[in-house]
């Protein structure tokens, strides 16, 4: 008995278009850096660890300003120095050194921007463009975008734990810029579309301690078109 031949199966693959460009972006409010420190860190391992701890050390508001910053270029070990000493390396390092932040907060920042302003929507099938969607359109290429500005230190009154207050130690670019480099599928989003939702997320949700997302006002920005 002859057995009946199958028709073969058309699979039609989307067609993964890939295109770059640089996204230039204007710092609107002061940012303000918070990177884990290695202090930090270990204070949570020991803890993971059930590792017992040392009493609280002196306060170097200087040494957690350096820490909180995202070095680019060598961070200075300030090990042993009082906060006086660490104050007068860090001025003759600082102008000759370079800082970032991590390029994921701007993405995060325009997707939940553009998600709460209305430009996206949380499924697929809507009028506009999912969240989900477009989190996997376009991406920003490397870890950090190179911060263009010089940080001072600031202190602010912090609530941890039960309402304790504290005092913190962070560091602040009052003026910044950054660049970041973007590529995307043309298939599924327009470069227009990336602009618009850094816009959003810039205004609405900016980077950086005490954003708007964090009902504060800091790190919003926007950004920069060219004439051409």
């Amino acid at each position: 008995m002859a057995t009946a031949k199958k028709e073969a199966t058309t699979v039609n693959l989307p067609v993964l278009k890939l295109n770059r460009f640089t996204l230039k972006i204007v710092g609107d409010s002061p940012l303000i850096s918070h990177a884990w420190s290695q202090k930090a860190k270990l204070m949570i391992l020991n803890k993971q660890q059930k590792k017992a701890t040392n009493g609280k050390e002196v306060r170097r508001p200087m040494v957690d300003f350096a820490e909180s910053l995202y070095w680019l270029t060598p961070k200075p070990d300030l090990d042993g120095l009082t906060d006086e000493q660490a104050a007068d390396v860090l001025a003759k390092i600082i102008p000759q050194s370079k800082f970032g932040f991590p390029t994921i907060g701007f993405k995060s920042a325009a997707l939940d921007g553009g998600f709460q302003q209305g430009a996206l929507a949380a499924k697929a099938g809507t009028a506009a463009l999912a969240k989900t969607t477009a989190r996997g359109a376009f991406q920003t290429i490397g870890e950090f975008a190179v911060i263009e500005g010089t940080p001072i230190p600031r202190e602010d009154m912090v609530r941890i734990g039960m309402g304790t207050a504290d005092l913190c130690y962070r560091a602040e670019f009052k003026t910044w810029r950054t660049e970041l480099e973007i590529v995307f599928n043309e298939t599924a989003i327009s470069a227009e579309q990336i602009v618009n939702l850094f816009n959003l997320g810039g205004f609405a949700n900016g980077v950086g301690d005490w954003r708007p997302a964090k009902d504060g006002s800091f790190g919003t920005f926007h950004v920069e078109l060219s004439n051409g």
